[in-house]
């Protein structure tokens, strides 16, 4: 079998073509081959869409990222040594579903052609405020942008910006438009810090620009290390995410926790868990794009961390619970998405273990219950959810919990499930109330995550 992930067509077309679609993008794959038996007797594309049905061809919908779908971002770019990079943002903006155009102005064009962004996008690129048959260029793209991203920002860029320049393309579309305007500032460490350039991001965040602060590391050749440094792509795919987004958490302080907690047995082993952390970093990822004020709580964790969040690293449960002690009365939102584990040894042996003293039997107490503990310290209105994992009578056991610990909202997912829970992409839950249980479809876990942020706005109402 032949698998095609057809992530540029499952980005511009509707699923109900896709199967056409990717059977004519095989029929194109066939032609060519030099030899292609039955080739005379039927069109290519019917043998295409037969071996679809026949299961000979497969075919993976590429799912596209809130809440870009649909979404026109207008790109521009500016003259500075960071400037190739923005390539790398705008394939990043198209992944996740974006339209893309693209502005460079023409100090940009001394570091990278236009070329480079147009086989990119597949449009053309712009860079001229004045041109025949193109005097309203500037309205046009300002009015037709969903989001504008100016990345990177040198210093003359932020200078023109705080002053209401318009003398170019960029700084005409900037004053035409009324979409959110994302700007990444990227220069030397030394430019950076002068009051001149911090004097003008505060004018430009005060015309309430959102301006995401360079990140520290590598400069220019010679210049050593600092801040500076163009943020990475997804970090500016989350900010511009978060400008889109219907800031529907706006003003709400959220704690979520993530992954598994550890028990130490001896100094070298520890009692833990097949828990990623996946599904909480994809919560509190969720949560900071829809507006809410995050803090993630997380344990040892097997993905990524979220650069763009504030995050508190634990070891053990008890680590957790006193971390959430801590955060919970700030918050309006609790969500405890983390499997801390449920026993510690009742002895951590001093020394490590030693398969030569034979047989070992170890005593086990349970751990502190971190939902549990919070009752008495949850500050009035806060909204609570925990998660229940399961391998039999599930919603016996998670209606248990949603009473014993005061829970508002419990998720309950069962273990062993194909395509969900721990470690998977997927996620395939039952979200329970007091009153009801919904079960939500097999979904990526941003989008469980979202499904869930949905049902939490509306209980808040």
């Amino acid at each position: 079998m032949q698998v095609f992930t057809p992530n540029e067509i499952t980005q511009t077309a509707a699923n109900k073509y896709l199967a056409v679609l990717v059977a004519s993008r095989y029929a194109r794959a066939l032609n060519e081959f030099p030899k292609m038996p039955s080739s005379r007797e039927k069109k290519l594309t019917t043998r295409a869409l037969e071996d679809l049905t026949d299961g000979d061809v497969a075919y993976r919908v590429v799912p596209r990222v809130r809440p870009f779908a649909g979404r026109r971002v207008l790109l521009g770019v500016t003259g500075g040594i960071a400037s190739y990079k923005a390539a790398l943002l705008a394939r990043a903006l198209l992944k996740a579903g974006a339209t893309v155009e693209v502005i460079l102005t023409r100090s940009a064009r001394e570091f990278v052609g236009g070329i480079t962004f147009e086989g990119l996008t597949g449009r053309p690129v712009h860079d001229a405020l004045l041109a025949e048959g193109a005097a309203l260029t500037h309205i046009a793209l300002a009015k037709a942008a969903d989001v504008v991203v100016v990345a990177p920002a040198t210093a003359d860029f932020l200078a023109r910006a705080a002053t209401g320049r318009a003398d170019d393309l960029l700084g005409a579309v900037l004053l035409a438009t009324t979409a959110p305007v994302v700007i990444a500032p990227a220069m030397n460490d030394h430019m950076w810090a002068h009051p001149a350039v911090q004097a003008n991001v505060r004018t430009c965040a005060g015309l309430g620009y959102r301006v995401v602060d360079p990140a520290v590391g590598d400069l220019a050749a010679g210049e050593g290390s600092g801040p500076g440094r163009f943020p990475e792509p997804e970090i500016l795919v989350a900010h511009v995410a978060r400008a889109l987004e219907v800031p529907s958490l706006a003003g709400l302080r959220v704690v979520v926790t993530a992954g598994p907690t550890q028990a130490p047995i001896d100094p070298v082993r520890f009692l833990s868990n097949h828990s990623t952390g996946k599904m909480g970093v994809a919560l509190a990822s969720a949560a900071w794009r829809r507006g809410a004020d995050v803090r993630l709580i997380h344990g040892p964790l097997s993905v990524p961390l979220p650069a763009h969040l504030p995050c508190e690293a634990v070891t053990t449960t008890a680590e957790m619970a006193d971390a959430v002690a801590a955060a919970l009365p700030h918050a309006d939102v609790l969500v405890m998405a983390a499997a801390p584990v449920d026993f510690v040894a009742a002895d951590v042996a001093p020394q490590k273990l030693k398969k030569s003293d034979g047989a070992v039997s170890l005593a086990v107490r349970p751990a502190v219950d971190i939902l549990a503990s919070t009752r008495v310290a949850r500050p009035p209105g806060v909204t609570v959810v925990g998660f229940a994992l399961e391998t039999h009578d599930g919603e016996r056991y998670a209606r248990e919990k949603l009473a014993a610990k005061g829970l508002d909202l419990i998720v309950l997912n069962l273990a062993g499930t194909a395509d969900a829970g721990f470690g998977a992409d997927t996620n395939r839950v039952s979200v329970i109330d007091a009153t009801a249980r919904e079960d939500l479809p097999l979904l990526p876990k941003d989008a469980v995550a979202d499904e869930l942020w949905d049902r939490i706005v509306r209980r808040r109402g």
